[in-house]
């Protein structure tokens, strides 16, 4: 019996993953961006004087990761960096008309559909589901590791 819940746990786990795996394919055909790059695209677009600090701040990443990110979006022509005006020790961060045509074209991400659903959910389920999941992190021996709070696979930026 306590086979039978393991193996049903586990092919839930197969199923999330490839949920996962697949969202970020759709994404990747529709804009060419991991799930990563289209967040921090998202935050950037999302204010005036956006600088990175203020998105790593907002996403949980850390700077190291925003700035590689960043860099690949400008590469891309999809982001500028500027001097603030105010002051020149700030970069701010814009994004461009094929950035915005970038963010017309991305489909729903996989965690936005999460989040609306898992909000409706009432407050025990959503318990309930936070301690089974951080309980199999555990498990998996992923209970320390650092993780973005984003659904993807793989590296953050697969340039």
């Amino acid at each position: 019996m306590d086979s039978e819940i393991a193996n049903a746990t586990l092919k839930a786990l197969r199923r999330v993953l490839r949920a996962t795996e697949g969202g970020t394919r759709k994404l990747a055909a529709a804009t060419g961006l991991t799930p990563s790059q289209l967040l921090v695209l998202r935050d950037i677009d999302s204010g005036r004087d956006v600088t990175p600090g203020f998105v790593a701040q907002r996403l949980q990443f850390g700077h190291a990761t925003i700035t590689a990110i960043v860099d690949r979006l400008v590469a891309l022509k999809l982001v500028t960096r500027s001097r603030s005006e105010q002051d020149k020790r700030r970069i701010l961060l814009n994004v461009t008309e094929a950035g915005q045509q970038c963010l017309m074209d991305a489909p729903d991400m996989l965690q936005e559909i999460f989040a609306v659903r898992f909000a409706a959910l009432p407050m025990w389920e959503q318990a309930m589901i936070l301690a089974g999941t951080e309980r199999l992190a555990y498990i998996l021996g992923a209970a320390d590791m650092d993780a973005a709070p984003l659904l993807d696979v793989g590296l953050i930026d697969r340039a």
